[in-house]
């Protein structure tokens, strides 16, 4: 953060800007300083509106910071959802930031970029408890990402089960059990969806 800040003090129009900026809002969403990330993170749109690391960088930070009971709750998931979909939009024409990396790679992790997007408009519908709708974003981000992503799954079943729809819930919490890179914890959860599931009514 003092380096970023001595950059940009020093060389106030230095081409470097938009990326110190953005190093410093990842700085503090590292350290947890939410109030500064937001700060910096808008600045770094202001230079570079189409900059969808900062874009998504906001996205998660509204939907997975909103509480139900946020008297501004509506506000921070509408930004959550703002955020969220110019970031979808965004990485599908985002150029690659370093030649140095390869197409492949970069295809995909632009793939993970709108993965993660679509996780964050599933986490503010869940606040929200539109759960089909949540379901319907996890799912998008499974289907986005570039490889099986198990966190993405078990929100899914989650959702799903919520919504009352325990069969699609089951399968996805098998998916997940079959899944040998599936963290314990969320094989943990997986189980305990499941569970909830087959209580509901759903063929085990």
């Amino acid at each position: 953060i003092a380096a970023c800040e001595n950059l940009i003090t020093k060389f106030a129009d230095t081409e470097f800007k938009s990326v110190a900026l953005l190093m410093e809002a990842s700085a503090y969403d590292r350290k947890k300083d939410y109030e500064h990330m937001v700060i910096y993170a808008e600045k770094v749109l202001e230079i570079t509106p189409q900059d969808f690391q900062a874009t998504l960088m906001l996205a998660k930070y509204y939907a997975t910071n909103t509480r139900e009971n946020d008297l501004d709750r509506e506000e921070k998931l509408g930004k959550a959802d703002k955020y969220a979909n110019s970031a979808i939009e965004i990485a599908k024409t985002a150029p690659k930031p370093n030649p140095g990396i390869s197409d492949a790679d970069w295809a995909d992790a632009k793939k993970d970029f709108t993965a993660e997007s679509y996780n964050s408009l599933g986490l503010a519908n869940l606040v929200r408890k539109k759960y089909d709708a949540a379901a319907t974003n996890f799912k998008a981000a499974i289907e986005a990402n570039s490889r099986p992503e198990p966190a993405y799954m078990v929100r899914a079943a989650s959702a799903l089960q919520s919504a009352g729809k325990n069969d699609e819930a089951i399968v996805w919490c098998d998916k997940i059990a079959a899944d040998p890179n599936a963290h314990p914890q969320i094989k943990g959860l997986a189980v305990n969806i499941r569970a909830l599931a087959v209580k509901a009514g759903g063929k085990a």
